[in-house]
């Protein structure tokens, strides 16, 4: 007896448009609940131990240093029985004990862009523990958020749709209504860490860029946030930069701004092999920007960082094989592992950095937070080598 047949039920354009908006309605009722007013993130609690580690102190030197009396002495708990510190008070400590580590003066701030042209691969969670880490090592850091999806923007607690005006974007250096990007820095939740923000209006660049290129006989559509950050870069040690996963004009000026490029890539198959078109269409727009504009672009460091490492797939090693063979001394010497600490942390909307008290593994907290502890130690050696070799 032959099966009956299931009718088609046809999908209309409306239908679509009624997906859409209760797909954006779940969104919103989900980053409502996590980022309402009343709401907002908040920076970490360190205890004493912890801002001693920061300083590179053992607790005994950093009680001794406490006795000075000339940085924050913390308060007490509500049990009085250790003593906390505030993020700002934690920084306090590390900029006055790690002095010697950050940028010397009359040099400038190191840009890095975070960037993969294959989405998933950890680029904005990257961006974001990189700008918190260095943070934490007492560098004064500025993020922008160059995807008008603005899940950077969101990761600081900011909604992208509801609280992000057009001038708190870099929207206004793509029009030329600004020549600086200084209007749209605003502070953050994390001290020592400003930010850029992003949001759907930003989708006007992509043709706003090309139409000046038109009109323009002089306007060079890959050089406007290079020529934004001039304004600031006395004033931070760092700028990180997040893109958007497409080569798209503000990824391109991303590219084209910055001093280093770290590509995240996690160890599978697809994503290896996606990487082989990012470099592709990479090179391309360098060798015609070279041709065409005859542009000089060189860069202190391209770093591949393997994200999302499952060390229980046995794949995953053979293409972490294909990986090192392929980028070798590019590839950094530190693998950030797919743990649960990380899956439920970006579910909350925040980083390894945001969470003050792990509530599950001890172990487990402590091999993502190290990973990248160790990936920032790595940057900031390149970060300091790139201050050493500006004139």
């Amino acid at each position: 007896m032959p099966k009956p047949v299931v009718p088609i039920k046809r999908i209309s354009i409306p239908d679509l448009l009624t997906q859409a908006s209760e797909a954006m309605q779940m969104v919103n009722d989900v980053k409502s609940r996590m980022l309402a007013p009343e709401a907002k993130k908040s920076s970490p609690i360190f205890t004493l131990t912890q801002v001693a580690a920061l300083c590179g102190l053992d607790k005994g030197q950093f009680s001794y240093r406490l006795t000075k009396g000339d940085l924050p002495g913390g308060q007490l708990n509500s049990t009085g029985s250790r003593r906390e510190f505030s993020l700002s008070q934690a920084l306090q400590w590390v900029r006055n004990i790690r002095s010697a580590e950050l940028k010397p003066v009359g040099k400038r701030a190191v840009v890095i862009a975070v960037t993969n042209f294959k989405g998933g691969v950890t680029k904005t969670t990257t961006c974001m523990t990189l700008a918190q880490a260095l943070s934490l090592r007492g560098h004064k850091v500025l993020a922008v958020d160059c995807d008008p999806q603005g899940s950077l923007t969101t990761l600081f607690g900011i909604s992208p749709d509801a609280e992000v005006q057009e001038e708190q974007t870099i929207a206004s250096l793509t029009s030329g209504t600004e020549s600086s990007i200084r209007p749209a820095i605003q502070k953050t939740y994390w001290d020592g860490v400003d930010l850029v923000a992003a949001a759907p209006a930003l989708f006007s660049a992509e043709f706003m860029l090309p139409a000046r290129q038109m009109h323009e006989p002089d306007f060079k559509f890959y050089d406007v946030l290079n020529q934004g950050l001039e304004d600031i870069k006395d004033e931070y040690d760092v700028v990180v930069i997040d893109t958007s996963p497409s080569l798209s004009y503000l990824t391109i000026n991303a590219i084209m701004a910055s001093d280093g490029l770290i590509v995240p890539m996690p160890p599978n198959a697809l994503d290896f092999a996606s990487s082989g078109q990012f470099w592709s269409l990479f090179s391309d727009l360098a060798a015609n920007l070279v041709e065409s504009a005859g542009l000089s672009k060189s860069f202190d460091f391209i770093n591949v960082l393997l994200s999302r490492v499952d060390t229980q797939d046995s794949a995953s090693s053979v293409v972490r094989t294909w990986i090192a063979a392929t980028y070798k001394d590019k590839l950094l010497p530190v693998e950030i592992p797919k743990t649960s600490v990380t899956s439920s942390s970006s579910a909350e909307f925040g980083t390894v950095y945001d969470i003050s008290k792990y509530e599950g593994s001890a172990k487990t907290f402590k091999r993502a937070r190290d990973a990248y502890d160790r990936v920032a130690d790595m940057l900031e050696e390149t970060i300091q080598a790139s201050w050493s070799a500006q004139e």
